[in-house]
């Protein structure tokens, strides 16, 4: 398992691509709880949210480096991604992050949909993320072994995947 310091350093170590396959229908994490009251109360959305993660994105995008995830949903979208959608992908699109949504609301595209989610780092490390049902994280680890699967899920959820804007458009 990896603690919070160490991530950080997988993570900015990687030197021109870092990917994300993010399958969780819901994320329950303490620092988001109160903006997600907030969107689900019809609040208007705070003018800092998610500057952190932006201003990364940028460095990022500045150095030369790509990032960028599919985010897979299943039809009707949970509260949580209705608040991604919202309030968080917009942003994070603007700052430079490559975001695509897979619907598998009637095909998987034999990917694995459901449990886990993870990074992959210059098409060679590949850390997962671990949840529990609730959409807890419980860690992080290094995957040990060969990461050609992930290459290979990494390339069908791409071709299969819409860019955000699109999907949002057909979906209304």
């Amino acid at each position: 398992m990896l603690s919070d310091g160490e991530w950080r350093k997988v993570f900015d170590a990687f030197q021109y691509d870092a990917w994300r396959f993010e399958a969780q229908p819901t994320y329950t994490m303490p620092r988001e709880s109160e903006n997600v009251a907030r969107f689900l109360r019809g609040e208007d959305k705070p003018a800092d949210h998610n500057t952190k993660w932006h201003t990364r994105v940028r460095e990022y995008r500045e150095a030369g480096k790509k990032i960028g995830r599919v985010r897979v949903v299943r039809q009707p979208l949970t509260d949580y991604q209705r608040y991604q959608f919202a309030w968080g992908i917009p942003g994070n699109i603007a700052a430079g992050e490559d975001i695509r949504i897979l619907d598998v609301t009637h095909e998987d595209y034999g990917l694995p949909v459901s449990g886990q989610d993870w990074w992959m780092f210059d098409e060679s490390t590949v850390v997962h993320l671990n949840f529990r049902p609730d959409g807890t994280q419980i860690g992080r680890e290094i995957h040990e072994g060969d990461v050609e699967k992930f290459r290979s899920w990494k390339r069908t959820a791409l071709a299969a995947a819409i860019p955000f804007s699109e999907y949002t458009k057909e979906r209304g």
